[in-house]
């Protein structure tokens, strides 16, 4: 059995070999000339991927093998990674790059669609995006593939492992830990790395690609490993959360390992909704920080003059928390809510202002700890949002958590310029009064608490733990 897959392994890279070669001559004599896959070939290389699948069916974890069958299934040349995934229509589309994938033995093919899987079900999909505009597509891809690949066996060398990142950007980064702190760690160190690239560049060597050249890649790169996740069809949430769901419930038919048990525990529980507290640690881990002056990178603009200083991320992230005190949030609920805005930043390096306001600001004071909270002043006048976003817009804010019953003008006279928003509505109120938020909105609901105790089901016998790897699970 293993020889013949094998042998059927050889031969379909050596005819895979031939595609491209014909392609190439193809293109000799027509520019326009694009790949052709003969539909031969796909049978034949499907036919191998029905062969992983029926071994991934076979295995306790056959979790990934009825998961797979409900995917549709592409052949792709471009791919820097041996498959992919993004979604279609109601589907969810696995795409192979046989270049690659038919380098890979048996279990470690049987890795990479467990990988794009557990990609899934984290919804990295949607949390790619959301991370985009404050860090970097390589920092992103690495800190969710360290994430992914902590859960699986058999992987190619090339994989993204927490020991890979820490070896190859001369880290020391820790495991068990969530997607927030990764990412973090690593664009620090790409920041670092970032001016003396920089100053080696040939600006001269540059080669463009041609517009009508299809590209082909044959191997792994872990900036663009993701990129056709920007192919998927735009989908809410919400919808993308519903059909993941009923993936989920038709590839169920045993027992599920711990780790994705409480995955996918997490992901119903959600009710396709972050509760704020969660939303707002997950943009902790987003907001663009400040920079610092540091002697151990050169300055990017004039690489050459080393008395100048380059510039590092602080993490010195300016919170500015509004109190719309017109409305029906009681004091009660303000500090609770407030209290547990201060639990979430703590770790950070931060600084929070506080300002109440109706129709006007009324007052703003920095709030360092819970003592520091001032009691509420006793005006009632209506409601206006500009005001503070005016204010924000002159101060460097980094984030803006602006706790209000909704009720206010239909439309911001000051548009959010360079900072995050998070609208959080009081128990009392239905929704938000703006026709466009220009933030996430999230109602004042109990805060859910998080257990993160160590449970002997999640430890994996090389002394791995899941429990904490992943943090948040939308």
């Amino acid at each position: 059995m293993e020889s013949c897959f094998a042998n059927q392994v050889k031969e379909l890279g050596a005819k895979a070999e031939l595609i491209i070669e014909h392609y190439y001559k193809a293109k000799r004599r027509d520019a326009n000339s694009r790949i052709t896959i003969p539909q031969e070939f796909k049978e034949e290389f499907f036919s191998l991927v029905d062969k992983v699948n029926l071994s991934l069916m076979e295995d306790k974890d056959n979790f990934y093998g009825y998961f797979l069958l409900q995917m549709s299934r592409e052949i792709r040349f471009d791919l820097s990674s041996p498959s992919a995934v993004n979604f279609q229509g109601t589907k969810y589309v696995i795409y192979f790059n046989p270049l690659i994938f038919l380098n890979l033995n048996l279990k470690q093919m049987e890795s990479t669609i467990k990988h794009e899987i557990l990609h899934i079900v984290s919804l990295h999909l949607i949390r790619a995006q959301e991370f985009k505009a404050g860090y970097s597509t390589l920092a992103v891809n690495m800190a969710m593939n360290i994430v992914v690949n902590t859960y699986l066996d058999y992987l190619p060398p090339y994989a993204v492992t927490l020991e890979w990142v820490n070896l190859n950007y001369s880290l020391n980064l820790l495991p068990f830990k969530p997607f927030e702190y990764y990412v973090e760690e690593i664009q620090t160190a790409l920041d670092l790395l970032a001016a003396d690239e920089d100053a080696a560049a040939d600006p001269g060597d540059e080669t463009a690609d041609s517009d009508q050249e299809e590209k082909i890649e044959t191997a792994y790169d872990p900036e663009k490993t993701h990129d056709i996740w920007q192919d998927s069809k735009d989908s809410d949430e919400k919808t993308l959360q519903e059909f993941t769901e009923k993936f989920i419930d038709n590839a169920q038919k045993g027992s599920l390992p711990g780790y994705l048990e409480n995955m996918i525990a997490s992901l119903r529980n959600s009710k396709g909704e972050l509760p704020w507290n969660l939303y707002l640690k997950r943009l902790m881990g987003i907001v663009e920080s400040n920079k610092k002056k540091t002697i151990t990178r050169r300055n990017r603009r004039q690489p050459q003059r080393l008395d100048l200083r380059g510039e590092l991320r602080s993490h010195k992230a300016q919170i500015l928390v509004a109190l719309d005190i017109s409305g029906s949030i009681s004091d009660q609920e303000f500090n609770q809510a407030l209290k547990e805005v201060l639990a979430i930043v703590k770790n950070y390096n931060q600084e929070i202002t506080l300002i109440e306001c109706d129709s006007e600001i009324r007052r703003v004071y920095k709030v360092k700890s819970v003592k520091d909270i001032k009691s509420r002043l006793n005006t009632r006048g209506g409601t206006k949002f500009t005001p503070v976003f005016e204010y924000a817009n002159h101060h460097k804010v980094n984030l803006l958590v602006y706790f209000t019953d909704g009720k206010g003008e239909d439309k911001l006279l000051t548009i959010p310029r360079g900072y995050k928003t998070l609208w959080v509505i009081s128990g009392k109120g239905e929704k938000l009064s703006l026709q466009e938020a220009y933030g996430a909105v999230k109602n004042l609901k109990t805060i859910v608490a998080i257990d993160e105790t160590l449970k002997m089901t999640d430890v994996r016998s090389d002394g791995y733990s899941m429990n904490d790897q992943e943090s948040m699970h939308i």
